[in-house]
């Protein structure tokens, strides 16, 4: 889910839009689960799953990037100047909560 890169962490998630609210639901076959309120239409999911994630994990929006997946429901994020074990500190808090 997580891996580490000189210029931050990258993070597999596997997104389903259309949601009634925008939340994280676990863990699955080494991708986060996340369900989004944006429809999959013009990029709004892509853009949503970015503003959702910085929010989540307490980082500016222009320091979470899509760097595969534009099109599908797997995507994989660059999370830049945030390190792995970072993330996944941030990460289990998160899932804790719910």
């Amino acid at each position: 889910m997580l891996s580490g890169t000189p210029d931050g962490t990258l993070l597999l998630v596997r997104v389903s839009p259309g949601a009634r609210k925008s939340e994280i639901m676990g863990e699955a076959g080494g991708r986060l689960r996340i369900r989004l309120q944006a429809p999959p239409v013009e990029g709004k999911a892509n853009r949503e799953l970015a503003r959702f994630i910085a929010r989540e994990l307490g980082l500016k929006k222009n320091r979470v990037s899509l760097v595969s997946g534009e099109r599908s429901r797997e995507k994989t994020l660059l999370l830049q100047g945030v390190s792995s074990p970072e993330v996944r500190e941030r990460l289990k808090s998160i899932l804790e909560e719910e």
